[in-house]
């Protein structure tokens, strides 16, 4: 709230109770939105590695009004639709090596807990029931606006501020429950038949798992008004306690310039990458590398860049694991990679400043080939610098390039060789191909025109 950097003081010390908002799973995630959470994993591995525990919660908005317009019908048709999506999201958090929350929450999982906040706010005075629909009244609570800097007073109906059709007291207030309406999903509940409305899916769940009162919450910065605006207001009008201490806003990835939004229909999807021969890895890489409050421009120049510096890292792993240098105890290389570690974590303790880090992770690779081309260190040095490196690694993960991606050519040749075998009834061979693509992430279809293939 004071957009100050504050040492952080848990709720309950030692343990950090973070909740992020996660997708919503109308359509494939774009490389835009998965930057948000490679920004996330960055936090979550720095916070366990400064020795905290910590309950990482994410929820999957399943149901809003773009899912209902996509997928009309009941409940079942609506998971029908947004089960693919969904699997899509958590297998591009897989590939870009980001760690599963500890909670996943859906949102059409929740309700009861929904309708039950909906129940205390108006018990409080803070919401009200029209039409069937029930509405946050902004005018109830005098804090509205202080995290986004609003003059609650003067807020007008805009491109910002949700106008449905629904009738309402004040063009400001927002809906918590929406009465049902022909065609679109629905719940029987105490409130009525009907479905929530999106920004009370998040207080609701975060305060489900993580109590009234928690640590973190994240998002990227277009989530700062309306939607955290309005979950604080919901929370707290709910409860009378502060919500959150800290809340964390990562910024726009850019094309060209512009905000990378599916609207604008500049976005890539992940898959989309891959099948370019991009290294996922690389993408972790460039994703990461920027402040997360700073905008980052995605070029293929940086992509080629983010590419180039990985391979480079790559090899260099492999140098040190390679090397072969004189027996000794640690001397001045060990030394150097101490100060290294010490800079590169003073930096991501400080606010996250991953630029910095990584300027000390490549003053230690400096220092290191030195040593290793002019033979000034021995084998206790190299022991410290690996060490350094992995722990540099736990936050980064970028330093083992895993299985390496199949290419397009290979590909074609391998499903060649499949076909023969096939064809000469050799099935056990043709089965062994299929296999080894697979587990290369490449998936086949066998039609009357012949075999076609996909990246996983």
């Amino acid at each position: 709230m004071t957009r100050a950097i504050d040492p952080i003081e848990p709720v309950e010390p030692g343990h950090v109770r973070i909740y992020c908002c996660g997708p919503t799973v109308y359509d494939h995630a774009h490389i835009g939105n998965l930057r948000k959470y490679v920004c996330d994993d960055i936090l979550v591995r720095t916070l366990r590695h400064a020795g905290y525990r910590v309950t990482h919660v994410m929820n999957v908005t399943d149901v809003d009004d773009k899912i209902i317009k996509a997928a009309s019908g009941g409940l079942e048709a609506i998971r029908a639709y947004t089960a693919p999506y969904t699997d899509a999201f958590f297998q591009d958090l897989a590939t870009l090596r980001i760690q599963s929350p500890d909670i996943v929450c859906p949102a059409t999982e929740h309700i009861e807990q929904m309708v039950e906040m909906v129940q205390r706010l108006v018990e409080r005075g803070h919401a009200y029931e029209s039409d069937g629909s029930y509405y946050f009244r902004i005018a109830s609570f005098p804090e509205y606006g202080r995290l986004a800097r609003l003059d609650s007073a003067g807020m007008r109906a805009g491109a910002r501020v949700e106008v449905d059709e629904y009738s309402k007291d004040d063009v400001r207030d927002f809906a918590l429950w929406k009465a049902h309406r022909e065609g679109e999903v629905a719940w029987d509940t105490p409130l009525g038949h009907g479905r929530p409305g999106w920004h009370i899916e998040c207080s609701a769940m975060a305060m489900h798992y993580l109590g009234e009162s928690f640590d973190i919450h994240t998002g990227g910065v277009d989530n700062i008004f309306p939607h955290h605006e309005n979950e604080i207001a919901q929370a707290e009008g709910a409860t009378g306690k502060p919500f959150v201490k800290y809340w964390v806003h990562h910024e726009h990835l850019l094309m060209d310039s512009q905000k990378m939004a599916k609207s604008l229909g500049n976005t890539f999807k992940l898959r989309d990458l891959l099948t370019q021969g991009i290294d996922p890895v690389a993408l972790r890489y460039l994703l990461a590398s920027a402040h997360n409050r700073t905008q980052l421009n995605f070029t293929s120049e940086a992509v080629e860049q983010a590419t180039h510096t990985v391979r480079g890292l790559h090899d260099f792993m492999r140098r040190l694991s390679e090397a072969r240098v004189d027996e000794g105890e640690p001397r001045e290389l060990a030394q150097q990679a101490e100060e290294a570690r010490k800079g590169f974590f003073d930096a991501m303790y400080n606010d996250l400043q991953t630029p910095q880090a990584l300027a000390a992770l490549f003053d230690l690779v400096k220092d290191a080939n030195i040593a290793l081309q002019h033979k000034t260190c021995v084998t206790g040095d190299l022991e410290v610098v690996r060490d350094v490196m992995r722990d540099f690694d736990e936050i980064l993960d970028v330093l083992d390039p895993g299985e390496e991606p199949v290419l397009d050519e290979d590909i074609e040749r391998m499903i060649q060789e499949r076909t023969e075998a096939r064809a000469r009834r050799d099935w056990a061979k043709a089965d062994e191909i299929r296999q080894a693509l697979e587990g290369g992430g490449v998936l086949l279809e066998d039609t009357a025109d012949g075999t076609r293939w996909k990246r996983a």
